[in-house]
């Protein structure tokens, strides 16, 4: 038993040293947007949770990433599954529901350097699935983050977060699951769309999404 919780505190120190650093290059992308803009404050970086987080706290983020690595057979790698766990209970957002949401959009693979399909507005990228020409750059307003192009988009930290932002926006916009997850799907205008041609926002897409965290309760 000791030898055990010897293991896992290494473990978690490891961890925490790999977590700071990934969070201190994305400060510096803040950073460096906010010398721009002296309005912009450094909102999305949780230096509290990086300064004093509780074992526990590690212990849930640490059990997350290992059920979705084993439930996505080793292609969601584990970091990336603490990094989703922590921007998403940062946002009040599901974890289940951003890793379900990545999963139908990158059809299981979580490929980061995924290119969705030709589209009138251009297609999507990343791991998020997030569209450069009318989304990326507003999503990265709102989260504080400095947007250069598309290429950022292939950065799963960066899409991870982005969609994490998006998911809270469009939630706190409607309330519910069936209309948000179907607006991530199909533009905010879609689903007015969808809603007048069936009566209801409970799409396949939403449907697909929310029925996938219940193999996890």
């Amino acid at each position: 038993m000791a030898l055990e919780k010897e293991s896992i505190e290494k473990e978690y120190k490891e961890w925490k040293k790999t977590y700071q650093n990934r969070l201190n290059e994305m400060e510096i992308i803040i950073a460096a947007n906010s010398k721009e803009n002296e309005d912009v404050q450094l909102v999305s970086m949780d230096k509290n949770d990086v300064g004093t987080i509780h074992y526990t706290d590690w212990i849930e983020k640490k059990k997350f990433a290992e059920i979705v690595y084993e439930d996505s057979e080793g292609r969601f790698k584990k970091d990336w599954g603490m990094f989703l766990h922590s921007k998403a209970i940062e946002k009040s957002v599901d974890p289940f529901v951003a890793y379900e949401l990545l999963k139908i959009e990158t059809g299981g693979t979580f490929d980061p350097d995924l290119v969705g399909p030709d589209t009138k507005y251009g297609n999507a990228r990343g791991i998020a699935q997030i569209m450069h020409s009318n989304t990326a750059e507003w999503l990265a307003s709102m989260a504080g983050l400095e947007y250069k192009g598309k290429e950022m988009l292939f950065d799963p930290y960066y899409s991870m977060e982005l969609s994490v932002v998006y998911l809270d926006f469009l939630y706190r916009r409607y309330g519910n699951w069936a209309e948000a997850l179907t607006a991530y799907n199909r533009g905010m205008g879609g689903l007015e769309k969808y809603k007048l041609e069936n009566g209801h926002a409970q799409s396949s897409y939403a449907t697909t999404v929310i029925e996938g965290t219940k193999n996890f309760r």
